[in-house]
């Protein structure tokens, strides 16, 4: 079953799937010009494969559908939904090409990457748990311990003789008891705050969900800031990945900083603050600005 979805204009879909290019096989991946992951669409394990079958100018998505279960009407609308979300489709780049166009560094970055738009997980809850292990650890090690929390505790489907495995719902990490959580590489400290972030949601305390609603980025950082274990890095964090909050600009985090020191200071360390005041050049695009650097360092080292 395949269903289409058009994008606004320009999109470039390979470059924005550069990021899940050393995905794991299992979960998510980019390859050849295909992406695949399984997503959960109505309780049901859908996989879904994504591929351009338009241009950077007249972008048109092709998604194939499969499932284990009846893919009814309401499902293909859900993920194609879920999958317009995951790769903003809908998203304008003009106006952030607007705003950048007398930068030096990213005038000329906007147009090596032109099309690139963020990619946003399929839910807050997703984007939250992420961003609680990556705090004070290299991504490489994060994505390690990230995939072992999905493969131990996540649903697992077969589709065409293949396994694969969606991210675990917040009942799913209640259920378990706090030391399997630990097993996957966390620290007691983070492995009890993703299972208490999961109580809180199964016991309708929090809704992550409700954020997607909010105008104000401070207000969602004030509120997931009362949470324990979740400090202004990680809300920042999980509002550029979970809620395609572009104006979040986590400062603090060291990666940012270096990218943004290795174009605009020489390779110079820099604070958090000097990142914040070289940012507010970028506008309401802080975030996505930071996004154009990462990508374009990450296409170098490729």
């Amino acid at each position: 079953m395949k269903i289409f979805i058009k994008a606004q204009s320009p999109y470039d879909f390979d470059l924005s799937c550069l990021v899940f290019s050393d995905g794991d096989d299992q979960i998510r991946k980019y390859a050849d010009g295909r992406f695949w992951q399984v997503l959960r669409v109505n309780d049901k394990l859908i996989q879904v494969t994504v591929e351009s079958v338009g241009n950077v100018l007249k972008p048109v998505l092709s998604v194939e559908l499969k499932s284990n279960d009846h893919i009814s009407d309401d499902d293909k609308l859900s993920t194609e939904i879920m999958i317009s979300n995951i790769f903003n489709t809908d998203f304008d780049l003009d106006s952030f090409y607007q705003q950048v166009k007398y930068d030096k560094v990213l005038s000329k970055l906007s147009k090596e990457l032109f099309g690139l738009k963020t990619p946003t997980t399929p839910t807050v809850f997703e984007a939250l748990v992420d961003s609680i292990v990556e705090q004070q650890i290299s991504l490489k090690a994060a994505h390690s311990i990230e995939r072992r929390i999905i493969k131990t505790f996540g649903s697992k489907t077969v589709v065409d003789e293949q396994i694969y495995f969606a991210f675990p719902k917040p009942e799913q990490l209640n259920n378990v008891p706090l030391h399997e959580i630990r097993e996957c590489g966390l620290t007691l400290r983070k492995a009890e705050y993703i299972k208490d972030i999961s109580k809180l949601i199964v016991t309708g305390k929090l809704d992550l969900e409700k954020f997607k609603r909010y105008k104000s980025i401070d207000d969602i950082i004030d509120e997931l800031s009362e949470i324990r274990g979740i400090g202004k890095w990680t809300a920042e964090l999980t509002i550029i990945r979970g809620l395609k909050g572009l104006d979040s600009f986590p400062a603090d985090d060291i990666g940012i900083r270096r990218v943004i020191s290795h174009y605009y200071c020489h390779d110079q360390m820099i604070s958090a603050d000097e990142a914040r005041e070289i940012a507010k050049r970028w506008g309401k695009w802080k975030g996505l600005a930071a996004y154009y650097l990462i990508i374009r360092e990450m296409s170098e080292v490729k």
